[in-house]
């Protein structure tokens, strides 16, 4: 994880009795841009509302844990934890805490409280392990059709060049 300008700065107000207040975030992910109107001050993690957790990033939190579809990363519930805490009665749940589980690489502007998720890990291996190039034809140095279906089941290295 890396901590830009700000570090250490708690995420809320300190009102004159002592005790902070919960401040809006915003979360950039897969191309979305999620206002969090309430967070639970922290200096170093995103705590949200269980609903914020799939407004962020679809996963949902059950009793089992957080689950995105078969994937379910298990949270104690029933007591504070590394993953959800309890406060005033309302629970809330530690994003960063689960990107880092997940090996969920993420940057924060503290000062402007933005942060910045990129992809799980997972969504890339199951890309790598299905994705496949469509099929084309192109001549070899002697002239030769050549069809990239021809070296199915073997690694191939393409490599490409434009002037441009």
């Amino acid at each position: 994880m890396q901590r830009l300008p700000g570090l250490g700065l708690l995420l809320g107000l300190v009102t004159l009795t002592g005790q902070a207040t919960a401040q809006n975030a915003t979360v950039l992910y897969n191309d979305r841009v999620v206002t969090i109107e309430q967070t639970l001050p922290d200096a170093s993690d995103l705590w949200v509302k269980p609903a914020d957790l799939t407004r962020i990033n679809d996963f949902v939190l059950k009793p089992e844990g957080a689950c995105l579809d078969d994937l379910c990363v298990p949270v104690l519930q029933d007591r504070d934890s590394d993953m959800y805490v309890t406060r005033r009665g309302q629970g809330w749940f530690n994003v960063t805490g689960l990107a880092d589980k997940l090996q969920q690489a993420h940057v924060t502007d503290y000062d402007d409280s933005i942060w910045s998720f990129g992809a799980m890990p997972l969504e890339r291996r199951s890309f790598l392990r299905g994705g496949e190039a469509p099929d084309f034809a192109l001549p070899d140095r002697d002239g030769n059709l050549v069809r990239l279906s021809d070296f199915r089941g073997k690694k191939v290295l393409l490599l490409t060049w434009a002037s441009w």
